[in-house]
């Protein structure tokens, strides 16, 4: 797990012991936006996805992520509320760490210190980002951005839960996601494969990112 990594086997085994084991069938609730963020979850096998709900009520995916990793870390540090709803998509099996415990790692272990920071540049990097996207960039460069960075990271592409969750994710309807994967799927870019995403053409896929 990318946050622990550094920590000698002792440590290691002590926070085993006072964190709490879980395990969350598909569509189970980890944690729910708005409650109090007092454990931090450390998804050790599985896959989560996080929603949040507008006022107008509409639903905005944050996006996915596969264990093993610490999930919602920033939420434990400002001592918040979680941001997000964390559901599992598919079995989950988690260690829940107190609050405490979790900041006095931060404070004591320079590795974790120096994770949290990147984690923290990481995200105000990608909220820039988006915020961009959003404001000057098609669809298409949007799913051709998502897809390669997708690629990258996990080595296949899964669209996260069908093609109604992807245009909330990135801030498209539904009916013009399907039409700007059509059209790469027609330019042979990309195949679609029931629900899984093929890159044929990760070069070509580039040049549409940046629209």
């Amino acid at each position: 797990m990318p946050l622990l990594a550094g920590l000698p086997d002792e440590r290691l085994r002590v926070l085993w012991e006072v964190s709490r084991p879980g395990e969350h069938p598909v569509g189970q609730v980890l944690c729910r936006a708005g409650d109090p963020a007092t454990y931090l979850v450390l998804l050790l096998r599985g896959r989560v996805s996080a929603t949040a709900t507008t006022r107008a009520g509409r639903v905005v995916r944050h996006g996915e992520w596969d264990g093993p990793c610490a999930l919602d870390k920033v939420a434990l540090i400002d001592g918040g509320a979680h941001p997000a709803t964390l559901t599992a998509v598919t079995p989950c099996a988690v260690r829940n760490l107190r609050r405490d415990r979790f900041l006095g790692l931060v404070d004591d272990a320079a590795s974790v210190r120096r994770h949290v920071l990147r984690v923290l540049a990481g995200q105000a990097r990608a909220s820039q980002e988006r915020f961009v996207a959003a404001a000057t960039l098609p669809a298409e460069a949007r799913l051709a951005s998502w897809l390669l960075g997708e690629a990258a990271e996990h080595g296949v592409v899964t669209l996260p839960g069908g093609q109604e969750e992807l245009a909330a994710l990135l801030g498209v309807t539904r009916v013009t996601l399907n039409r700007a994967l059509s059209r790469l799927r027609r330019d042979g870019l990309l195949t679609v494969t029931r629900g899984t995403v093929t890159l044929l053409a990760p070069e070509l896929l580039e040049r549409r990112a940046h629209g």
